[in-house]
């Protein structure tokens, strides 16, 4: 299974960003704006995700995944109309909240999966320090089911809470304005809406990232074998 690894990590990473911009997409389609809609984006086939953003959903992943990282990076974006997102701020903002919903969502079901396999013995554990391969099994496609759910639970933990942070470009930055009233909000938005602020917010990423989310999945993985 090692040599498949990055192919998997790689598909991963797929299902995993097409359904947190699809759910982007979906949410604006419900609050009125069909720019994504239109573009084919309400949709869990990544081929329209892909077309809008090659380089960040194809090319960067294979160079992360197969260079020293072994690791998925990349990103992908949902169209929006932004005279939409001045009239409705509230409705932009949920649909920011939106793509991360759908990673916990994921990162939820694959979590639960993996605590009932444990309970019932269809998994075993095997976490040894690394986060790709919780669980076992007693035979080949059980040990590759459990490695495909533990990556779907990290990389979903990672995004969800990536991009929960409240800081451009993140979703997190729109999405905190449901915290305040409709018009601070707004002007919360055209204020972070500024170009040196959303390179601070990758720089900030870049630096504090790895940081923050490493005792969040450490402490993910303790619940998976409490």
């Amino acid at each position: 299974m090692n040599g498949l690894e990055p192919v998997v990590w790689l598909v991963v990473f797929v299902i995993s960003v097409t359904a947190h911009e699809a759910a982007h997409a979906w949410a604006a389609h419900r609050g009125g704006d069909d720019t994504a809609y239109l573009g084919g984006q309400v949709s869990l086939n990544p081929i329209p995700h892909m077309r809008r953003e090659p380089f960040g959903m194809v090319i960067v992943p294979l160079l992360s995944v197969f260079g020293p990282a072994h690791f998925p990076m990349g990103w992908a974006s949902t169209p929006f109309d932004p005279v939409w997102e001045q009239r409705h701020p509230r409705r932009a903002a949920w649909m920011a909240l939106a793509g991360p919903a759908a990673n916990f969502t994921i990162a939820l079901a694959a979590f639960l999966f993996l605590r009932v396999g444990l309970g019932r013995g269809f998994f075993l554990p095997h976490y040894s320090g690394g986060y790709s391969h919780l669980v076992t099994g007693h035979v080949a496609w059980i040990d590759g089911m459990g490695r495909f759910t533990s990556m779907l639970l990290v990389l979903n933990t990672v995004l969800c809470t990536l991009n929960l942070i409240p800081f451009p470009p993140l979703d997190g930055a729109s999405a905190i304005t449901l915290l305040l009233p409709e018009d601070a909000g707004l002007r919360l938005r055209r204020a972070l809406r500024q170009p040196a602020l959303s390179l601070v917010g990758l720089l900030l990423v870049w630096y504090v990232f790895g940081q923050l989310i490493r005792p969040v999945l450490d402490t993910i993985v303790r619940w998976v074998f409490v």
